[in-house]
């Protein structure tokens, strides 16, 4: 008899903290929702894609700069097979039985290699990492581990912090400094 209770007390506590947990995750996405707003929406026709399709796992989205500060609005915080490719408009995350996440060119500030995001930590270089704002205004990391590292060199080349500034074109005016006033004669 008191084995049976001492199951029962056990199996108790067990369903109490997996509660907990779940409303700590609805608190937290409720407190996020006004911070994340909408997230932008996959264009109805896609061009062919630039760098892509590759597969992995989506590991999650974070507030920008944490790296633990997990997304918990809607799905897209949960983790989830993915395909992501990059068109001339944007990246493109494909989720298995989750929302697909458009990622626009315009909002990218960074992509680059991490050790970790979400609470998910690998090897060294080990996870691809695009850093976006939303149109809140909110800057978010979204974090894809991919099937064959080899792909992120193709795309951490496209992190606009490496692109270099256009150059100036001849039907861009001259906005050199001129000074109207004719120099003076320094002749005795």
């Amino acid at each position: 008899m008191t084995s049976i209770l001492i199951v029962l007390v056990v199996l108790l506590a067990w369903v109490g903290v997996v509660g907990l947990m779940l409303r700590g995750w609805r608190n937290r996405g409720h407190r996020q929702t006004q911070l994340i707003g909408a997230f932008p929406e996959v264009p109805n026709t896609l061009p062919a894609s630039e760098v892509g399709p590759h597969t992995g796992l989506y590991l999650g989205s974070t507030i920008a700069p944490s790296w633990q500060d997990r997304v918990a609005v809607g799905d897209y915080g949960d983790r989830a097979t993915a395909e992501f490719s990059a068109y001339p408009d944007g990246v493109l995350i494909a989720r298995s039985g989750a929302n697909p996440i458009w990622i626009p060119a315009t909002s990218i500030t960074a992509i680059r290699t991490e050790r970790g995001i979400a609470g998910k930590v690998m090897t060294a270089d080990g996870v691809l990492v695009i850093r976006w704002t939303l149109p809140s205004g909110t800057e978010i990391d979204s974090g894809v581990r991919a099937d064959d590292k080899a792909v992120y060199a193709e795309w951490v080349a496209r992190d606009p912090r490496r692109r270099p500034p256009p150059a100036p074109t001849d039907s861009q005016p001259d906005t050199t400094p001129t000074d109207p006033t004719p120099p003076e004669d320094d002749r005795p």
